[in-house]
């Protein structure tokens, strides 16, 4: 059998081949789930001509958001629970599926115009893509050891953000029209922008049903990755009840789930409004496609990338595995950047000129800076490490589902006070979320400290018993 060793330079030793072909399983996953975002943010393109053509307000798009966002949380939960049983890459081949059947739906039969068929049709979306994450996060906790999985949170979020720099790119070009002989199609016609971007989720999906595994040793790869819950059996499978109380059970579970639904709050309210932001309050003509909004559309998710690699990293290298410090650091550097943000948008600098224009696209690019930062390890790497192996499907799925209800509860709020007041209560908004973020975080850092004194004082005392997680109390 395989076995990984840890070299005095602290890198994990692994024979040769594994690591390249964890590469390739990796990558294909990656990409597939990043298809996802594209046919997730290709509604922010949309909400402009949606406006336009429906009448539709701020409060009903963010209904429309929070009925996506509802959906998605609660199928976090349950398909978090049904992957740990059928496997990962079962979960994202079905998520994969459903979400270009529910595209080309909205793409093709949105005609009717209501707030009730809209919100349907992309209510079943967010269900369909939920089994995105628990797929994707469950496959990989069985592929990397835990002294990796920050290093894997940060890779996860520059895959997903590739999704976001994808649909941000061709959704202009799908707007600006593309000539078949001498007709042009889709020129300022926003429902094109749900019957393209699902192709790139076919081919995806394609690949992933030749090419990932579920777990090294389906690879040929057996004994290298050590599970948290159980040493003695390499299987990623384990019954449904195990694995519901072994995780609603945990003591951290909820302080991360709670901690993510504030992280959901702020990110999906700043990537999701973005396009009405730049349309409304700095009064940018989307048609034109405006260079600010390309550069921080652009740049949002590319320092969302370093912020997920940094904050991955540190939590590996120098807090050793633990998360929870870095991410309420995170969450409290988001509020004092959100809460500047407010006071200088109050001040009325923020508008139609340039100086005004450069700092209401500097503020988001800060805030996808923070919130994708803790997106990353919150939501990938401490399910992994309170999971394993055979559970962390529905660790993720269980945290992960929080982030939306956070979004589905913010959101409509969201949209309700910009009605009212403008988007001067958007930042405040986001901002009061941030801090109760970052108090969640520091009670995990708190209650690990007791668990810790506990085990200690067990060992001491010769009553020490291994725990059915005995590092998942560090996550």
């Amino acid at each position: 059998m395989n076995q990984t060793a840890l070299p005095a330079s602290g890198r994990i030793s692994y024979p040769s081949g594994f690591r390249a072909r964890r590469g390739l399983n990796w990558v294909v996953l990656g990409l597939t789930y990043a298809s996802f975002y594209m046919c997730r943010y290709n509604f922010r393109f949309a909400t402009p001509g949606m406006v336009q053509e429906f009448g539709f307000n701020k409060f009903q798009i963010t209904g429309i958001l929070s009925a996506w966002s509802i959906a998605y949380g609660t199928g976090q939960l349950v398909n978090g629970l049904l992957t740990d049983r059928i496997g990962g890459r079962a979960a994202l081949l079905i998520g994969a599926t459903g979400t270009v059947i529910i595209n080309l739906i909205f793409g093709f039969v949105s005609f009717a115009g209501t707030f009730s068929t809209f919100s349907l049709i992309w209510l079943i979306n967010g269900y369909m893509q939920s089994f995105g994450s628990p797929g994707m996060i469950k496959i990989n906790a069985a592929w990397f050891n835990r002294t990796e999985r920050g290093a894997f949170a940060g890779i996860y979020g520059f895959m997903i953000q590739m999704g976001q720099v994808a649909i941000n790119n061709l959704a202009p070009l799908i707007l600006a029209g593309f000539a078949v002989g001498t007709w042009v199609l889709a020129k300022d016609q926003w429902r094109w922008l749900f019957r393209v971007p699902p192709f790139f989720t076919v081919i995806m999906a394609i690949l992933l049903a030749f090419i990932a595994k579920e777990s090294p040793e389906k690879a040929g790869y057996p004994g290298l990755i050590h599970d948290e819950l159980d040493t003695t059996d390499t299987g990623v499978r384990v019954s449904l009840k195990k694995c519901f109380v072994t995780i609603f059970t945990h003591p951290l579970i909820w302080f991360y789930a709670a901690a993510y639904a504030c992280t959901g709050a702020v990110r999906n309210s700043s990537d999701q409004l973005a396009i009405l932001y730049f349309s409304e309050q700095l009064h940018l003509n989307m048609h034109d496609q405006p260079k600010a909004v390309a550069w921080t559309l652009n740049l949002m998710p590319m320092v969302a990338v370093m912020g997920s690699l940094g904050s991955g990293i540190i939590s590996d290298k120098v807090f050793k595995g633990h998360r929870s410090p870095v991410a309420m650091s995170l969450y409290f550097l988001e509020t004092c950047v959100i809460l500047i943000a407010a006071a200088v948008i109050s001040s009325g600098i923020v508008g139609p000129t340039p100086g005004g224009i450069f700092l209401g696209c500097l503020f988001l690019v800060l805030i996808s800076l923070t919130a994708n930062s803790t997106h990353s390890i919150v939501g990938a790497a401490a399910p992994m490490d309170i999971g394993g192996r055979k559970m962390a499907g529905f660790a993720s799925g269980v945290i992960d589902s929080f982030q939306y209800y956070g979004s589905a509860v913010a959101l409509p709020v969201t949209g309700w006070l910009l009605d009212k007041y403008g988007w001067s209560m958007w930042y405040p908004t986001m901002a009061s979320f941030g801090l109760v973020g970052g108090f969640a975080m520091l009670m995990v850092t708190r209650k690990q400290k007791r668990m810790a004194k506990q085990a200690a004082a067990k060992l001491a005392e010769g009553k020490f018993t291994l725990s059915p997680n005995p590092t998942s109390s560090d996550a």
